[in-house]
């Protein structure tokens, strides 16, 4: 009996321990999960998106003439002023007429300090949540941002329109529920269901049923008068909406890895289908044996893989990095015409750790570990963001393709096009994928090795540069028939043609 109680009471605390570590592991997840807009704030969010799409703030400010001089730098100031008051006075005007009237006659911002914030922060968490929405006006509302700061325009205005992103954990925090997260059923209540052609229709609407039961359960558990049911439910909604996010992103990355090693080994290989690459042999700045190279791929692979998962909370310290006023940024020409450089110290710092993390598990790295970050490569946190959340982008259609690839035997024609240009469906995916695994992983597409190679940030600039050269590859009408019309898009396909 006493062994029996021993063990039971150790097999419990084992259990109680696991608990307890997902529990805290959720509740710093939540720390970086944005939470979900209500009805009335989207409304909100298209009078920002509306009054930023008019907006030509950063083709008037960001110009080279105002670095020629101090006085064309009070110049810069001047039309910085111009710009900003002229976006907080529309935005006051669509809320209120006679206020905005009001505004622009006496310039008095600091009364609206609160709404600007509010609406702002709407903005910038909704594009957190949606890396593909909000593609330009992003950008400029950050810029803006980072130019309300500035000393000279932050005592004109009056007001800090800045302030923090409203995460999970915060907006639990303040109704003193963050035990919420601890409870039994979080993980059934948030997870993410997709299709993912293994389920039954049957298996699938079990799930989702047991998902929203879960939902009830704790918004009734939960709620109270002071925060209710539907305010708990948004918080397990936004999980929720991580979780879909990352599967997604995730999901195109694990395909392409399965891809590599599905049609590639690391030791034997044919000849035809090598992946080994020589520096200056078709742009390529590297010289790799085919093992070298696979090993190489699937780290950058798996590389990208961990900066999706960590997605969020990147970019939570890209803003307080960008938006640092004790961090200021300085303009200069990059090669890639004017940018603001600015450190990211905060971004550099988790990237580090994401990368020490997959060089531990490793007993070789392939490559440069230099992380650009703050130079002419990659001037601040918003450029770096921006790169990776283009890697479900460049991925997707290859995959897309591919599928669409093994459906082409239906076809006479096309089955005819294949046999006679690639030997069939089989040699065509090898082609498409060996072309891939060379070119995009070769380290070009800079102008010298320092700015491409194999550093962090030169393995994304290689796929980007196969992205562009694309149009000129011989499997190029492959993509066509599959209905892709561009890596920039939606999708970058267009699937009535796909039907056709």
């Amino acid at each position: 009996k006493a062994t029996k109680t021993i063990t039971k009471v150790t097999k419990n605390s084992s259990n109680n321990s696991s608990n307890s570590r997902q529990n805290l592991k959720m509740r710093d997840r939540c720390k970086f999960i944005p939470l979900r807009l209500k009805y009335s704030e989207r409304k909100l969010l298209r009078l920002v998106e509306a009054a930023l799409s008019v907006n030509d703030y950063t083709t008037k400010v960001d110009n080279l003439e105002f670095l020629q001089s101090e006085e064309k730098k009070a110049l810069r100031v001047h039309e910085q002023l111009k710009c900003i008051s002229g976006l907080l006075s529309s935005l006051v005007t669509g809320l209120d007429y006679q206020g905005g009237q009001n505004v622009v006659e006496n310039r008095d911002f600091s009364k609206y300090q609160e709404l600007f914030a509010s609406l702002f922060e709407i903005a910038r968490r909704y594009k957190i949540m949606n890396p593909e929405k909000m593609r330009s006006e992003y950008g400029k509302l950050i810029y803006i941002l980072q130019d309300t700061l500035s000393e000279e325009i932050s005592e004109e205005l009056g007001c800090n329109v800045v302030k923090p992103i409203k995460t999970v954990y915060s907006e639990l925090e303040s109704q003193n529920l963050l035990h919420v997260l601890d409870d039994k059923d979080i993980e059934i209540a948030t997870a993410a269901i997709q299709d993912d052609k293994t389920k039954t229709r049957e298996e699938l609407q079990s799930l989702s049923k047991k998902k929203y039961k879960a939902v009830d359960a704790i918004g009734r558990r939960y709620g109270n008068r002071e925060y209710g049911e539907e305010e708990i439910k948004q918080c397990l909604h936004s999980i929720s909406d991580n979780n879909s996010f990352l599967a997604g992103s995730r999901d195109v990355i694990d395909q392409m890895i399965t891809l590599l090693e599905k049609n590639f080994t690391p030791k034997n290989f044919d000849p035809k289908y090598s992946l080994a690459i020589n520096e200056g042999v078709n742009e390529s700045r590297l010289s790799h044996s085919h093992e070298r190279q696979y090993h190489y791929i699937l780290q950058s692979l798996t590389l990208w893989k961990d900066v999706n998962d960590e997605m969020y909370r990147l970019w939570i310290f890209a803003e307080a990095d960008l938006l640092n006023k004790e961090n200021p940024y300085t303009l200069k020409d990059t090669g890639q015409g004017f940018q603001r450089v600015q450190k990211s110290p905060k971004t550099y710092e988790a990237m580090e750790i994401i990368l020490k993390k997959i060089q531990s598990s490793l007993t070789e790295w392939v490559g440069s570990s230099v992380i650009h970050m703050g130079d002419h490569n990659v001037p601040n946190a918003l450029m770096f963001i921006d790169k990776y959340a283009q890697v479900p982008r460049i991925l997707g259609p290859i995959i897309t393709t591919l599928k669409h690839l093994d459906k082409m035997d239906s076809n006479e024609n096309t089955m005819h096009y294949l046999n006679s240009a690639f030997n069939g469906i089989e040699n065509a995916r090898k082609v498409i994928l060996t072309d891939f695994f060379r070119s995009a992983f070769d380290g070009s597409g800079a102008d010298n090795f320092f700015d491409a190679g194999s550093c962090i940030d030169g393995r994304l600039t290689s796929a980007w540069n196969w992205c562009s050269k694309l149009h000129a590859k011989d499997y190029l009408p492959i993509f066509r028939l599959a209905g892709f019309n561009g890596f920039d898009g939606t999708d970058g396909f267009d699937n009535s043609l796909s039907k056709k």
